[in-house]
């Protein structure tokens, strides 16, 4: 039997002509906050109030940025503002990794740690070879 696979699951649904229902929920709100300040507050307000009202509404509908939504820009936008951008970063004295020296209680099967001589690879070797000593 032979099933037929969805091809397009990420494609919204045009159910108002060519508008989806956020396209069509964001223009009648948009349409409808300017048609308001129109017949209610002067032209002056409408013009400062009512167009950038519309003005949103036609970019929440139709712009994308970065093939998202600009919906999903603007809260991206709104937490970055929000959230806190202040990172301290205070410098320890001593933050060289020194390795116990201490004397084997039990012979060592065929792991021993090697001598420090620095360097990033010498440190994670260190510790690779601690743990399997524990293991064991």
């Amino acid at each position: 039997m032979r099933f037929e696979v969805p091809q397009f699951i990420e494609i919204e649904d045009k159910i108002f002509g060519p508008f989806t229902w956020k396209q069509f929920v964001y223009l009648m709100g948009g349409i409808g906050v300017a048609t308001v300040s129109y017949l209610i507050l002067p032209f002056f307000l409408f013009v400062l109030i009512g167009v950038p009202i519309t003005g949103l509404a036609f970019l929440l509908a139709f712009y994308p940025i970065n093939n998202r939504p600009f919906s999903i820009f603007l809260e991206s936008v709104f937490s970055f503002y929000k959230s806190n951008r202040i990172y301290y970063w205070k410098k320890n004295k001593e933050n060289i990794y020194r390795a116990k020296q201490q004397a084997p209680t039990q012979p060592s099967t065929t792991h021993t740690i090697p001598k420090n001589t620095g360097g990033i690879q010498s440190l994670a070797r260190q510790l690779e070879l601690h743990a399997l000593q524990k293991e064991e």
